[in-house]
């Protein structure tokens, strides 16, 4: 009877999910792979991202267009304010 009681709690035993170092590392790399995969999406798409320093990159260009938009509008408009400047008695 005894055996029999003890081949049942050993069945029982079984039947139970026993953590292997198998199944932990089979855990670890799948958590690994997940932390990681959100990093790199973060990386690219997030709030620090490497799209918002491309946007930044390309709105730095054009205000450096227009700057120099500017400057030659300014430097045509001070011409011609000397040359009225000039004709006044």
């Amino acid at each position: 009877m005894e055996e029999l009681l003890k081949d049942l709690g050993e069945q029982d035993s079984k039947k139970g999910v026993a953590i292997t170092p198998f199944l932990l590392k089979i855990l670890f790399l799948f958590m690994l792979v997940l932390s990681l995969g959100v990093y790199v999406g973060n990386l690219l798409f997030g709030t620090n991202s490497v799209e918002v320093l491309l946007n930044l990159d390309y709105e730095h260009e054009q205000l450096l267009n227009e700057i120099a938009k500017y400057k030659e509008e300014n430097a045509k408009l001070q011409k011609e304010y000397f040359e009225l400047k000039q004709l006044e008695p």
